[in-house]
C-alpha cells in the first residue's frame, strides 16, 4: 500500500533522500498515523532506523542518530528520510511503514540503498 521511493547506489560519505507515499483512497486521515522507517541488510534481522508519531515526535536508532532525519508532510501525504554521510553499513532494504491502532501495520515494498566504501 506504501511505496517508498529513493533508493540509489551512493559513494561512502553521500546523502540520499528516500519518499514514502501513501495512496490518498486509503490514507485519507494520514495524519492520524505513526510511521516509520525500518531497514534489512542481507542475512539480518528487519531493524527500526527511525520512526515519527502523530504528534512529529521522532526517535531514531543509535547508529544513525546526528546522520539521519526523519519528517512527514500530511498535506502530501508523504515521509521522508534525509540520510547523510551514508556508510557501507547503511547498505539495506529500507521499508516504510505505517501503524494506528485500530488498523495495525502497514508495509512497503522497499528500496534498495547501497553504499560503496
Amino acid at each position: 500500500l506504501l511505496v517508498e521511493s529513493g533508493g540509489a547506489l551512493v559513494q561512502g560519505g553521500g546523502s540520499l533522500k528516500l519518499t514514502c507515499a501513501a495512496p490518498r483512497s486509503i490514507f485519507s486521515d494520514f495524519s492520524t498515523y505513526d510511521m516509520a522507517w525500518y531497514r534489512q541488510a542481507p542475512e539480518k534481522q528487519r531493524e527500526l532506523v527511525a520512526s515519527i508519531s502523530n504528534s512529529r515526535s521522532t526517535d531514531y536508532a543509535d547508529s544513525v542518530k546526528g546522520r539521519f532525519t526523519i519528517s512527514r508532510d500530511n498535506a502530501k501525504k508523504k515521509m521522508y528520510l534525509q540520510m547523510n554521510n551514508l556508510q557501507p553499513e547503511d547498505t539495506a532494504v529500507y521499508y516504510c511503514t505505517s501503524y494506528t491502532p485500530s488498523r495495525g501495520r502497514s508495509w512497503g515494498q522497499g528500496t534498495q540503498v547501497t553504499v560503496s566504501s
